[in-house]
């Protein structure tokens, strides 16, 4: 997703609306320490870091405003002062935003050395990084587009990713060389994986295929993108532009899900999704996360405290992470009474685009945020701490967990990254 353009005008607009925000957050104060809902010790050094104001890091415009008229499809401003989220920046970003005193590109044998690189030369480097305990291990250049997912079916030894390129790519996970292009025709909003199953999410239709037994089928009754899916009790969930999110149950008898639910509340289209104990949680482009009971299909809570659009929801330990185009990453834990309240809140300089978690080889747990300012952050949880960051091109969509410490990336321009954690055994994918 392209960096969000500023409307200056409608500053004070914005303030009130923050000031709100503020005045809300006062009156829910955090009622239990976040460090006791994970069960880890974490290395106690907080990162020093100039704290902004959510008004300064945002350069004084609401950057969040979702345009009503492309959500139905009527847009024809270009550019639009408001936010199109499948659509780039409306003009270009200003070099002088640019932070070139801590930039680093990869050398030789993937060494990284500081440097000073301008936007011009940016577009002419692969992937870089800065930090310890993780690598490079290869580029996998195939498609011309944003990757929007990657997947890795188990007992396969083929990765799969899919882009706004129109195509879904097979990469042979032994050689880095892709094997397979499949022309769906469309542009590919998800892709996920579940067993031998790849499943793919396009305008109006999901498409899936066992990578073992060689079958596929064909899901209809999504309307608009399917930007996101999730699988949990034999089902399939799939969310969509128009912000509906349609629930499929398993059928053995003709190894074709039916239709068994729609779950309607969200105002706008449904951008990510995640289960957890028994709970569909689904963030969208209307700020809000809505709690779903995989027994009755019924919404149990909705979650309100992003200012933009919430573009990951996670389900790590008993927690519940979200992060948004407003610049925060929030973390819900359950009171009580069962419901979800945020009990802490991470602030970043840019909008964050995504979230996965890995952990590292003495199975402490670390949180992949994929940030607006084309950089994914590794943050040791629970507190925070940076260990390093990764830099690509245009900003990474789609970041997906492998085996052996091996984690994956796709940015906007096409480029697929591979990288691997220190201190984990890895045979599977070798440097190209």
């Amino acid at each position: 997703m392209n960096s969000v353009e500023i409307d200056r005008q409608n500053s004070d607009e914005f303030k009130d609306l923050l000031q709100k925000h503020k005045s809300r957050e006062k009156k829910n104060p955090v009622r239990k320490n976040y460090q006791q809902y994970m069960d880890i010790k974490a290395a106690r050094r907080v990162s020093e870091r100039t704290q902004k104001s959510v008004y300064d890091r945002l350069r004084g415009g609401p950057v969040n405003n979702v345009c009503s008229f492309w959500l139905a499809g009527r847009c024809t401003k270009s550019p639009c002062r408001f936010l199109h989220p499948e659509s780039p920046p409306s003009q270009p970003p200003n070099p002088s935003q640019y932070r070139h005193s801590k930039t680093w590109q990869r050398g030789p044998n993937n060494t990284v050395k500081n440097s000073s690189i301008s936007p011009s030369e940016r577009a002419h480097l692969h992937s870089w990084f800065s930090g310890n305990g993780f690598s490079l291990l290869a580029n996998l250049e195939g498609h011309n587009k944003a990757v929007t997912g990657i997947a890795l079916p188990s007992g396969s030894n083929k990765l799969y990713s899919g882009g706004k390129d129109k195509t879904l790519r097979v990469w042979d996970c032994n050689s880095g060389q892709c094997v397979g292009v499949v022309d769906l025709l469309a542009e590919i909003g998800s892709v996920i994986s579940e067993g031998p199953w790849v499943f793919v999410g396009l305008p109006n239709t999901v498409k899936a295929w066992n990578t073992q037994a060689l079958t596929d089928f064909t899901l209809n009754g999504p309307v608009g993108q399917v930007y996101a899916m999730a699988l949990g009790n034999d089902m399939l969930f799939v969310g969509t532009q128009d912000g509906t999110i349609l629930a499929w149950k398993s059928n053995s008898q003709s190894n074709c899900p039916e239709l068994a639910a729609l779950l309607k509340g969200h105002s706008h289209g449904v951008v990510s999704l995640v289960i957890g104990a028994d709970r569909l949680y689904s963030g969208s482009m209307d700020n809000t996360i809505r709690v779903w009971d995989l027994n009755t299909f019924k919404c149990t809570q909705t979650l309100i405290g992003h200012t933009g659009v919430v573009m990951s929801v996670l389900c790590w330990e008993s927690c519940l992470l979200s992060c948004s185009l407003d610049g925060t990453i929030k973390v819900w834990v359950a009171t009580d009474g069962g419901d979800l309240e945020v009990t802490y809140t991470h602030k970043e300089d840019d909008g964050v685009l995504a979230l996965c978690g890995i952990h590292d080889a003495e199975a402490k747990p670390i949180l992949l945020c994929s940030c607006n300012d084309d950089s994914v952050r590794l943050y040791d949880l629970p507190l925070f701490t940076e260990r390093g960051r990764l830099f690509a091109k245009q900003e990474v969509r789609a970041i997906q967990i492998g085996p052996g410490g091996l984690f994956f990336t796709g940015d906007a321009t096409g480029q697929l990254v591979v990288w691997k954690l220190a201190g984990e055994s890895s045979s599977v994918v070798a440097a190209s």
